[in-house]
């Protein structure tokens, strides 16, 4: 054997011993150590689930449920599995023994799918066999208590970290979150001091105290307890003690959500037909940097709704307005799924040029919006007169907003301070935060939304009550309280991107050729009502053999006009799957040919670079 092959074999030789021992120092020191390659860092836990990982307490049990058997051939679930199981490693990497997983395959007609079935996850059904596929997540903590996601979606796969997150958070935090309620509205129900009769409950009010330690306190207290979540329901008169420690909770980071109006509809004396805009008024927004103008009511006519009036007709009303998933935020977390949230006469926000708030508007209004003033929109009693004052701007409306940043506090101003010392006795001088910490805040422009007739009709079912949503207007302000009743790293968490990651060109070849497809398909639309327009025409004529002889023929005529069409319709078919194929040639080619012939250069390259050629004898003869 030449000096050359001995020099190869050994060269091989170190490579493969090198590459084993790598593959063993990973596997054993080096596996809680990852490089996330990804464009949105797919696999690497925010900052706020760090934290929430952190701070746990007593140890959690996190018990992973995936059909692997029965979901062969699923690829794309497959992989969203993979992504799943992954992250969830992840948290119980960085718990330091504190979560612990368990990696369950439900075989059918096995103990673990009755495990499955008996914690209630569901998923879809695999025919012939009917077998069902389980993925889903059952946690439970040292107290029992037990949190289940029924099933991953696919389709939420950017909120998946936070749906993780928010689960070990409630599993670390059992006990419900406190809420307070700042609001003079009889949100709790009671007698109506106008007509005498017995006022019900506010849904959504009833259904936060299914969820939350509540406790609903008026605008003439002068404490503020402690909390959680602070909900101001239409503020008004709030007494100046009490706005003091509003404004320093808020400064302290507290999580706020406030219903601010520039005229509240829902209340008894605006319905009695009392004079003038019942607005909610809440002066530390403005010096806080957020826009709230309380003289001013949005009006939309694509978003309208269609009210009966008193004269028994149907007319769309332009301050009553029904958004849709267009003007609903589907990339945060409280109003991804939510497809339908009324209310009447929303106010707009914004925020002023000093402000160092960053806003992220929650709900909006299309972009054929204006404005009216509310004490003009509070006195007309016809829908029909809003027309009138209806001028689309072409401007954004922000209805609902998420606010985060730094701010100033309301009483920041000496003088306000020298004025509630007059006003109020205190033991001791005042020490007051007068920057803030991040802030948590949520506005919603309209105090209507959160009322039952907007959104929910109740019948009597046999002495029972039963609720018919007809919008989500309750899940939307359930979310925001529920978000914000999280630490502060569950409300910092962001949506992460997806791990598909799709074809742009092939997507923009489709859409060019659906384009054309819409195209054609109009013309043909066209032409079969100019048929059918002649055909009428045809048949009033008096001449009966006349007429039916030009209706023959226009049916001939059409027709031929048809098979032109649908043939047009196949060439472009034909066309949009030539583009595709040849773009999947190129692909297959550059895969299958051009990639290994490029490896085997580099390999070439790189073994003439690090082989020492032998030194060669002369020999003489």
């Amino acid at each position: 054997m030449n000096t050359n092959k001995l020099i190869n074999i050994f060269i091989f030789l170190i490579a493969t011993t090198i590459f084993v021992a790598f593959i063993f120092v990973n596997n054993s020191y080096l596996k809680d150590y990852k490089l996330d390659l990804t464009e949105g860092k797919i696999y690497t836990l925010s900052k706020g689930s760090q934290t929430i990982i952190k701070n746990i307490e007593d140890p959690i049990q996190l018990q992973f449920f995936f059909s692997d058997s029965t979901s062969k051939g699923l690829i794309n679930l497959r992989d969203y599995a993979t992504r799943v199981e992954s992250l969830l490693e992840e948290y119980s990497q960085l718990s330091k023994g504190k979560i612990k997983l368990d990696i369950i395959n439900p075989k059918p007609f096995s103990e673990q799918e009755d495990k499955a079935a008996e914690f209630g996850l569901a998923g879809p059904t695999i025919a012939p066999a009917q077998d069902i596929i389980y993925f889903g997540l059952v946690g439970t903590n040292s107290r029992g208590d037990t949190f289940i996601i029924s099933f991953f979606d696919p389709q939420k796969e950017p909120f998946l970290e936070y749906d993780i997150s928010s689960m070990i958070y409630k599993l670390s935090h059992p006990e419900a979150p406190k809420l307070t309620v700042v609001s003079d509205l009889q949100l709790a129900g009671g007698q109506n001091m106008l007509t005498g009769n017995t006022t019900p409950a506010n849904v959504i009010f009833e259904q936060l105290g299914d969820l939350f330690n509540i406790q609903l306190i008026s605008s003439s207290i002068e404490n503020l307890p402690e909390t959680d979540v602070l909900l101001l329901w239409h503020p008004q008169n709030i007494n100046a003690q009490l706005l003091l420690e509003i404004d320093q909770y808020i400064m302290n980071a507290g999580s706020t959500v406030a219903l601010v109006d520039p005229h509240f509809e829902s209340d008894p004396l605006t319905q009695m037909g009392a004079v003038g805009a019942n607005s909610s008024e809440l002066p530390l927004l403005e010096v806080y940097g957020i826009t709230v103008n309380p003289n001013e009511v949005v009006l939309d006519a694509l978003a309208g709704i269609e009210v009966q009036t008193r004269s028994g007709q149907i007319n769309r009303h332009l301050g009553y307005l029904g958004l849709g998933s267009e003007q609903i935020n589907q990339n945060d977390i409280t109003t991804a799924d939510l497809e339908a949230i009324n209310g009447a006469s929303f106010g707009s926000l914004g925020l002023a040029k000093d402000s160092r708030l960053k806003m992220t508007s929650l709900l909006m209004a299309s972009n054929n919006a204006s404005v009216i003033d509310s004490a003009l929109y509070a006195n007309i009693n016809d829908v029909l007169q809003l027309s009138d004052y209806y001028h689309p701007m072409q401007k954004e409306r922000v209805l609902a907003a998420r606010y985060t940043g730094f701010i100033d506090s309301f009483f920041a101003d000496p003088q306000r301070i020298d004025n509630l010392m007059q006003n109020n006795s205190f033991s001791e001088p005042l020490d007051i935060v007068r920057t803030s910490k991040q802030v948590n805040l949520v506005i919603i422009a309209d105090a209507d939304i959160a009322t039952d007739r907007f959104w929910v009709q109740k019948s009597d079912f046999f002495g029972q009550t039963v609720l018919s949503h007809f919008a989500n207007n309750a899940d939307f302000l359930i979310n925001i309280i529920e978000n914000m009743a999280g630490s502060e790293g569950l409300i910092g968490i962001r949506g992460k991107g997806t791990i598909s990651r799709p074809f742009k060109k092939v997507q923009n070849l489709q859409l060019q050729a659906e384009q054309r497809f819409r195209e054609q398909e109009q013309l043909l639309q066209v032409e079969l009502e100019q048929t059918e327009a002649r055909l009428v025409e045809l048949r009033t004529q008096a001449d009966n053999l006349v007429a039916n002889a030009e209706q023959q023929k226009a049916i001939d005529e059409f027709t031929a006009q048809r098979i032109e069409i649908r043939r047009s319709l196949r060439e472009v078919k034909f066309q949009l799957e030539n583009d595709i194929n040849q773009l999947g040639n190129q692909l297959k080619l550059i895969n299958i040919v051009y990639a290994p012939i490029i490896l085997i250069l580099i390999l070439i390259i790189f073994s003439k670079l690090f082989c020492v050629k032998a030194p060669t004898n002369n020999l003489t003869k």
